[in-house]
């Protein structure tokens, strides 16, 4: 017997599983870019968006729990010292629109095909996920003393991330 690919059992396509499972890292990706923190910075943020990607594995939502362990699966585990390179994006406001675009796409598409339970633990872990990513690591400051937790940029996009994915 053949066994089925994992997003059979969500109703979804390749395609669109492809977009389910791209996005956590590109929320990722996109709330570390939001506020140009340095190199330091944004690796104390990649580590805490993956692992809080890593957390969903053990999600009592059975969508979450499968996108989480096919992006471990990857990218890498956080428990074994994998890590996430910094990518700085050449137009970061460009990046932060795409993944805003996706991450509604995402959302009607789960409204579309799983029940209200499945895609709200969905769009609320992404929402997690940009809430780890900003609050890892502080802005400005001297020598990281100081500074703001979470900057304006970046509380401006996890809030229009949780408006687009209604959160």
């Amino acid at each position: 017997m053949i066994e089925q690919p994992a997003y059979t059992r969500f109703g979804v396509s390749d395609e669109e599983w492809g977009l389910l499972v791209g996005l956590p890292q590109a929320v990722l990706t996109a709330a570390a870019a939001a506020e140009s923190d340095g190199t330091r910075r944004t690796m104390a943020e990649n580590a805490a968006g993956l692992e809080t990607i890593a957390v969903g594995r053990e999600s009592a939502s059975p969508l979450v729990a499968a996108v989480a362990g096919e992006v471990v699966s990857r990218v890498g585990d956080p428990e074994t010292g994998a890590e996430l390179p910094v990518i700085t994006p050449d137009d970061p406001k460009a990046m932060i629109e795409d993944v805003l675009a996706r991450a509604g796409q995402a959302s009607a598409l789960l409204a579309d095909r799983v029940d209200e339970g499945q895609a709200g633990a969905y769009r609320h872990w992404l929402v997690e996920i940009a809430e780890q990513v900003v609050g890892a690591a502080s802005t400005g400051g001297i020598l990281g003393i100081g500074g703001d937790v979470v900057s304006d940029s970046e509380r401006r996009f996890r809030d229009r991330l949780s408006h687009v994915l209604n959160d």
